[in-house]
């Protein structure tokens, strides 16, 4: 799952950080998408939840965790892509401005482009290694997983072989379904927004320019 809505970033007040990454808490309708996540899931089979060291991941699955009277567990590794001197909201608006840096990071779908960003061969490691090991401690059962729009996308794209950037797209509050297997990761579902409200894709919170699909 990704996040639901994060708070709106606002000119002169750069998020809190942690550990260097910027750490919005969710906005309202974030707080809805996170209902909603709980609702459509509640009756589902789930053997554990995990969520990253950022607040807005764990905001999203409490409702779930406390339905379903699972403790989260953090898994810092599936923490968002670190965007460097982008950090605390800068994203947002170097985005929304069509700054020419956001732009050629979409023209060579690297992260890596913006001053101080995680390099893309890190990043790969890092999401693949958080998964690994939480493949390896669940065998044969269903976690929930609430992460990151760069991270939902960087785990897609090495589960499909696709271009990098094929899946950063994914809907706050959105789910995706993979299947891991020792021997290959298989994509049976992405972005599937079935249980939201039609409403919660007109929020001005995040300025998309065609092509380019900011992480949040």
């Amino acid at each position: 799952m990704r996040h639901g809505e994060s708070e709106p970033a606002t000119d002169g007040r750069p998020f809190p950080l942690i550990e260097g990454q910027g750490d919005p808490g969710l906005a309202p309708d974030g707080r809805l998408q996170a209902q909603k996540v709980c609702e459509r899931l509640s009756h589902e089979r789930i053997d554990a939840i995990y969520v990253t060291s950022l607040r807005r991941t764990s905001q999203t699955a409490e409702p779930l965790a406390q339905s379903l009277g699972l403790e989260p567990v953090v898994e810092p590794d599936l923490r968002e892509v670190f965007v460097g001197e982008w950090e605390g909201g800068l994203l947002r608006k170097k985005v929304a401005d069509r700054d020419p840096v956001a732009l050629r990071m979409h023209e060579e779908q690297r992260w890596d482009v913006i001053p101080g960003a995680e390099p893309a061969a890190s990043f790969r490691r890092r999401v693949r290694s958080a998964v690994e090991r939480i493949a390896a401690a669940h065998r044969d059962q269903r976690v929930a997983v609430f992460s990151h729009g760069g991270t939902i996308g960087e785990l897609l794209a090495q589960a499909t072989g696709s271009e990098p950037f094929a899946f950063t797209g994914a809907d706050n509050g959105s789910i995706s379904y993979v299947v891991i297997t020792p021997q290959k990761w298989i994509l049976r579902r992405f972005n599937d927004t079935a249980h939201l409200d039609g409403d919660f894709f007109s929020s001005a919170a995040v300025t998309r320019v065609p092509g380019v699909s900011p992480v949040t």
